[in-house]
């Protein structure tokens, strides 16, 4: 009977570390998983910021062609150019050579990789998340507000943090575009809620037509998504409550739809 126990005992014991085992196995699995969709969610987004990258630069690239027409037509019908037009000139091409370069680094910076998190100033960051973006919401008239108290500072994954803005703000252009409102905007609010950061994400393209609403954080949900991956959102969220400990959620406010970031301070 003992020797029975014993048995009993050990086989017992061999399947739970068996069942630990295979935990671990799944837990990896699991890991590997959210890192290539993350990966695959930055590469669907490199399409979108390419586009926002020819608006960024088409503005700036006309207005180099702009300071050199009149130099051009005064030196091919023989006229005198002023030292001082050509100083005029060159000053004006460095201002907009030196925004076209932070721009660069705008897009660099979202494509690093965080190796760790790092104390950060939300308006900072949201500068230049904007920067990227800023180019395609003017290409289609979309205004964008940003309503702050104060420059709160964040513990965190900056650019992930960026990444998740993006995602929101491009769905919420997308859905704009498409439904083609009239006097189009997006609002963004950061404030204080007890302990946590809060960032809200407005528009007025009167909201998601998806019952239940969360299911747009699904896994390759593409609803009314154009050319989309579907992993944008579904990837929003792990992010913000896996990485960043956070919680995302969404709603349909009376405009349109509705996203609070809900981030702890520390």
């Amino acid at each position: 009977m003992r020797q029975t126990k014993i048995d009993e005992f050990l086989e017992l014991e061999h399947h739970n570390k068996e069942l630990e085992k295979r935990i671990k196995e799944e837990v990896a699995k699991n890991r590997e998983k959210d890192k290539l969709m993350f990966q695959q969610a930055k590469l669907a987004s490199l399409g979108e910021m390419l586009g926002n990258i020819s608006h960024q630069w088409r503005q700036p690239l006309m207005e180099i062609n702009s300071l050199f027409l009149p130099i051009e037509a005064k030196i091919s019908l023989g006229g005198t150019l002023e030292k001082e037009e050509i100083l005029e000139a060159i000053d004006k091409l460095n201002h907009i050579t030196r925004y076209m370069s932070n721009t660069i680094d705008d897009f660099k910076n979202f494509f690093a990789t965080d190796k760790e998190k790092i104390k950060f100033k939300l308006l900072e960051q949201i500068n230049s998340t904007i920067n990227i973006i800023s180019g395609g919401l003017k290409a289609n008239n979309i205004k964008l507000d940003i309503i702050m108290n104060k420059n709160p500072e964040l513990i965190g994954y900056k650019n992930d943090y960026s990444q998740v803005l993006i995602n929101i703000i491009n769905n919420a252009k997308d859905a704009l575009v498409e439904r083609k409102i009239e006097n189009p905007y997006i609002k963004i609010s950061i404030f204080q809620e007890d302990e946590n950061i809060i960032t809200t994400v407005e528009d007025n393209a009167g909201g998601i037509r998806v019952e239940p609403i969360e299911k747009i954080f699904e896994p390759f949900f593409t609803y009314q998504k154009a050319n989309g991956s579907g992993i944008g959102l579904f990837m929003s969220k792990l992010i913000i409550e896996n990485n960043m400990n956070g919680k995302l959620t969404v709603k349909n406010s009376s405009k349109g739809a509705f996203f609070k970031i809900s981030i702890p301070k520390n």
